[in-house]
Order: structure tokens, then C-alpha cells, then sequence
């Protein structure tokens, strides 16, 4: 293990190559104002995995104040609507709504952008093979697949 360097660990690649990437799509979406995270809490209602702020928050791994925030942001946008959960008004539940779906496919759009910028020069095997370890890897740390 001593003559392996660092530079040539996926730790540090993949941790290089995420910083990139984020800064790349944190300036895509810096058109529609706003970021990733707000990308991410758009998506996590897409998929139907959580509906209550403080279930989102569990799962992106956020501060509840952190979806909050974002939820403020995208209510502002008329990308969510925030609802009181009828069986606990305690609970507020958000809803994506058609703006907030046509937003998401924009920044769907501009991550798709990013991969091809980040799979160009490799060829339909690698960038298969790419996809199959990213997959891999994001299930066998517990997160989203797809």
C-alpha cells in the first residue's frame, strides 16, 4: 500500500471529479437561481421517497431548517406547494407541482449536458461500464441507484 499515491486513489478521484462536477452544474443552475440542494429536494419528490419536510430532510441528510429553507425558496418559484398533513397538523408536507416538474427536466437537462461533457472521448463500452460502477457503488453506500 505504501507506493500507491494518492492522486491515483477513487477516494480522491471521485472527490476531485464530484467538486467539479458540482461546481459545473452549481453554475448551470445559478441561471434558474438556484442549487444543487435544491435540485435534490425536487427530485426526492419526483420519486414519491418522502413527502414531510422532516422526512426529506432524513433522507437527503440535511438539517430540517436546511429543507425549510430550500422549500421557502422553491414556494417562492412555484415549484413546490406546502400543505398541513390532515391526520398531524403538526407535519407539513410538500408537493411538486407542474412548474416544479418543468423545472426539474431543465436541470435534468443540464446534468445530462455535464455527463456527456464528462463522457466524451470514452467510448459506448467505457461510458456503459462508467455508469454500471457508478450505480454500483451509489446502491452499495445506500444511495439512490437511479
Amino acid at each position: 500500500m505504501n507506493d500507491v499515491k494518492l492522486t491515483s486513489t477513487l477516494a480522491f478521484r471521485l472527490g476531485t471529479l464530484g467538486a467539479l462536477v458540482t461546481e459545473r452544474f452549481s453554475e448551470r443552475l445559478a441561471a434558474h437561481d438556484l442549487k444543487p440542494k435544491h435540485v435534490g429536494l425536487l427530485a426526492v419528490l419526483e420519486s414519491g421517497a418522502a413527502a414531510s419536510q422532516l422526512d426529506i430532510a432524513r433522507l437527503m441528510n440535511v438539517a430540517p431548517s436546511l429543507v425549510v429553507s430550500l422549500a421557502d425558496r422553491l414556494e417562492e418559484l412555484g415549484a413546490v406547494r406546502r400543505e398541513r398533513d390532515p391526520s398531524d397538523r403538526r407535519r407539513q408536507t410538500l408537493t411538486l407541482t407542474a412548474q416544479g416538474r418543468d423545472l426539474l427536466a431543465t436541470c435534468t437537462e443540464a446534468a445530462a449536458e455535464i455527463d456527456a461533457e464528462l463522457a466524451e472521448g470514452l467510448g459506448p463500452e467505457q461510458a456503459k461500464a462508467l455508469r454500471t460502477a457508478m450505480r454500483t457503488l451509489a446502491t452499495r453506500n445506500g444511495l439512490p441507484a437511479d
